[in-house]
């Protein structure tokens, strides 16, 4: 007969070992033990400290960093809220953020609020009762009262490319004016004249109307061209396509002889535009121009390569989470803005139209779309 044999272990996976533990098998007091672990040698002989420290390698103690924090008014913990960490854009700004994290000895916990007011308010109340001690917030840019209820009492936060209206907070993002600014004058200068920016809703989302405004500013110093901004929704199916095929049906029974360029205001719009060009069976830049914010992995891959306007989105996080510090040790200076240039990558997709008499013409878009097209979207 088989005999079970259990043996009975003093530490489980689940257990934790404690100071008191520690200073009981190291016959010392657990003042002792704080100092230890504290770093306050001189308060110990020689002998308490080769104790402490053998019982504690013995045992495999693992201080709470956490209650040591609380304890000390430290956590270096440093929260980070984005609006969206499906866009392109969050997950290179959280790049450099971790990695400036790491240079300075602070860890990163980062909140997705999914465009949704009310995740946003209980992260921001998750986050403080962490007690972390500065903000990296990319906000949906709606309802920005639990920010300014809780972030100016409780910690430093230095804002992601969004302004909060009625807030003081420190900023650091993309120059979004120069940036839509230069893509536009790029657009004109190949020779388009109908251009559209297709950007996602413009309310309550600055760095959306600063592009916005620098593309009208650069479009305003040539009236013979025409300018419109479409909004689209990103999260609806079939959205963008329609409201793009609206505006080239749209331009075609204006009259229009001009040559068609769509500017994309970020990486998401940019992926359903160049789905919803193949579902009409548009290419760029024979058909159309093509130019989109953000510098994505598949964008020199697609047909003759897009064109793109690159952000410094590593520089981005790098820098917020240095300014969050200077912050967080104490700086109480006005509040500063820092905009980082852009860069513009040419490639096939914005190709000039001279020399080229049927490249990117409104009637040719027209003839090739009408009538509507039936059936599923296609992927690329």
């Amino acid at each position: 007969m088989w005999r079970a044999i259990v043996r009975q272990s003093t530490k489980t996976g689940t257990d934790r070992v404690t100071i008191a533990q520690v200073a009981r098998e190291a016959g010392v007091s657990k003042t002792s033990v704080s100092r230890y672990l504290g770093g306050e040698f001189d308060a110990l002989s020689a002998r308490l400290r080769d104790q402490i420290g053998k019982t504690i390698a013995r045992l495999g103690y693992q201080p709470s960093q956490m209650a040591r924090g609380l304890k000390g008014g430290r956590t270096r913990l440093i929260g980070m809220l984005v609006a969206d960490i499906l866009n392109p854009y969050s997950v290179a700004v959280l790049h450099g953020a971790e990695a400036a994290c790491q240079k300075h000895g602070y860890t990163l916990m980062l909140c997705n609020t999914g465009n949704d007011e009310a995740r946003e308010k209980q992260s921001l109340a998750a986050l403080h009762s962490y007690s972390v001690e500065g903000l990296l917030f990319n906000t949906q840019g709606r309802n920005v009262t639990p920010l300014r209820e809780l972030g100016q009492a409780a910690f430093p936060v230095v804002l992601l490319d969004r302004h909060v209206e009625g807030c003081d907070f420190d900023l650091v993002g993309l120059d979004n004016v120069k940036a839509a600014q230069l893509g536009t004058q790029h657009l004109l200068a190949q020779g388009y004249t109908d251009i559209a920016l297709v950007v996602q809703p413009l309310y309550g989302v600055s760095s959306r109307q600063g592009r916005q405004a620098g593309f009208l500013q650069a479009m305003a110093q040539r009236p013979d061209c025409h300018a419109e901004t479409l909004e689209v929704d990103v999260d609806q199916p079939g959205h963008v396509a329609t409201i793009v095929r609206e505006y080239f049906l749209r331009r075609a029974a204006a009259g229009s002889t001009g040559r068609v360029a769509l500017l994309a205001g970020n990486g998401m719009v940019s992926l359903q535009i160049a789905l919803a060009l193949q579902s009409m069976t548009l290419r760029f830049p024979d058909d159309v121009g093509l130019l989109c914010f953000d510098e994505l992995a598949w964008s020199p891959l697609v047909g003759s390569g897009i064109s793109t306007i690159e952000q410094p989105t590593y520089d981005i996080g790098f820098t917020a989470i240095e300014r969050l510090l200077v912050r967080i040790h104490g700086e109480r200076s006005v509040r500063m803005e820092m905009l980082l240039d852009p860069r513009l990558i040419c490639r096939g997709s914005t190709a000039s139209v001279e020399g080229h008499p049927q490249r990117a013409l409104v009637r040719g878009i027209a003839e090739k779309i009408s009538p509507a097209p039936t059936g599923r979207m296609s992927q690329i």
